[in-house]
């Protein structure tokens, strides 16, 4: 999260008040949490991003959008459209060749086998830092003497 925060941009609007904003696939990136709540959101500011853009692709857009996109319909779409790109990017992400051949049923499992493994992945790294974290309060408590 500290990457992504060093390239957010700061904005100040008109009352005075400080606004500090992540591009879309930093955004993105940062919701990919344990919480099932993030999930959804994901899978709108994605859709989101492509329905306002679609009409006006580029490479680097294509690939944010195969690398990030959680509905199968869209990915097949993108997938269609850029094979060289799907096929490439299928060595980072290999449910987009269940998108290449069209396979929604199979694609819609792999999102989800995709998705839980996103979610243990945050897990595995919070784990620690949270018995860290609460090691650091037991000492504060034990050191106030409460």
């Amino acid at each position: 999260f500290g990457e992504l925060w060093q390239r957010r941009t700061t904005i100040q609007v008109a009352d005075g008040f400080d606004y500090e904003l992540l591009g879309i696939e930093d955004l993105v990136r940062a919701k990919k949490t344990q919480r099932d709540k993030d999930w959804p959101m994901i899978r709108r500011l994605v859709d989101a991003h492509y329905d306002r853009h679609q009409d006006t692709p580029t490479p680097q857009r294509n690939r944010f959008w195969l690398r990030e996109c959680r509905t199968p319909e869209i990915l097949v779409r993108l997938a269609a459209e850029n094979p060289d790109a799907a096929n490439e990017l299928a060595l980072e992400r290999p449910l987009l060749l269940a998108a290449v051949q069209g396979d929604r049923q199979t694609l819609e499992c792999e999102l989800e086998a995709e998705r839980l493994s996103e979610m243990e992945a945050d897990k595995q790294y919070w784990t620690p830092l949270r018995k860290e974290l609460e090691a650091m309060r037991r000492d504060k408590r034990n050191r106030d003497g409460g």
